[in-house]
């Protein structure tokens, strides 16, 4: 059904955690392959991803390189598109496969998650919040809340550019609103720094701008 589409760039320490949320999915059949498209790391990740049995294909340094070159080796109908420091909460592959079994060809659709922080602080919460909200009132969700696409629309929609920024805001421009879905399944992530937060608000007010993303990518 879905072939899931991490990139990587030195994620040896989050990496086990997101592949631990896709076993159960992995097991039911939901997940028929994971590719991790790596831009070069130093570290651990090549052997975390080897003995989880996923497939690596080498990529750019940058998280747009990485996800054009996951996505060009997907072989499913679905792809899955999602952060190492991301992992979805158990239950997550059951609430993806009513979302599939009700996907029509003829309007074809994508989805993300529920945006969480794996923090028990009010910060994160608030975070949270804030997330979620530009989501629904924006229709522009992070790219760590994951993006469920068929592959389709994918191609359809010339995927992923090789942007040095916000490849995850101009994909989803290109989506639009009417083919968005929030799923109720949470993506849990590691806490945002501040400077993060504050950039994402920025990049909620160009996208309403409707600012090109190619001036913003320079900013």
């Amino acid at each position: 059904m879905i072939s899931v589409v991490i990139p990587t760039l030195n994620a040896e320490h989050v990496l086990p955690r997101c592949f631990d949320s896709l076993i159960p999915a992995a097991v039911r059949g939901v997940v028929r392959e994971v590719i991790i498209a790596d831009g070069g790391s130093s570290d651990g990740t090549l052997a975390v991803a080897d003995a989880a049995g996923a497939h690596v294909v080498s990529a750019g340094r940058t998280r747009s390189d990485q996800l054009i070159a996951g996505a060009a080796r997907a072989r499913s109908d679905w792809i899955l598109f999602l952060l190492p420091e991301t992992a979805l909460e158990g239950g997550w592959e059951a609430e993806v496969e009513s979302f599939l079994a009700g996907a029509m060809p003829e309007y074809p659709r994508a989805a993300v998650f529920h945006f969480a922080l794996d923090d028990f602080g009010g910060e994160a919460r608030r975070a949270e919040a804030k997330a979620n909200l530009r989501a629904w009132l924006l229709a522009l969700p992070y790219g760590d809340q994951g993006l469920l696409i068929p592959k389709r629309l994918y191609k359809k929609l010339g995927g992923y550019r090789a942007l040095a920024r916000m490849e995850d805001a101009d994909l989803i421009r290109r989506i639009g609103r009417r083919r968005l879905v929030s799923l109720r399944a949470r993506a849990v992530n590691a806490a945002r720094p501040r400077d993060g937060a504050l950039r994402g608000l920025w990049l909620s007010v160009l996208h309403t701008l409707r600012i090109p993303v190619w001036v913003v990518a320079k900013l």
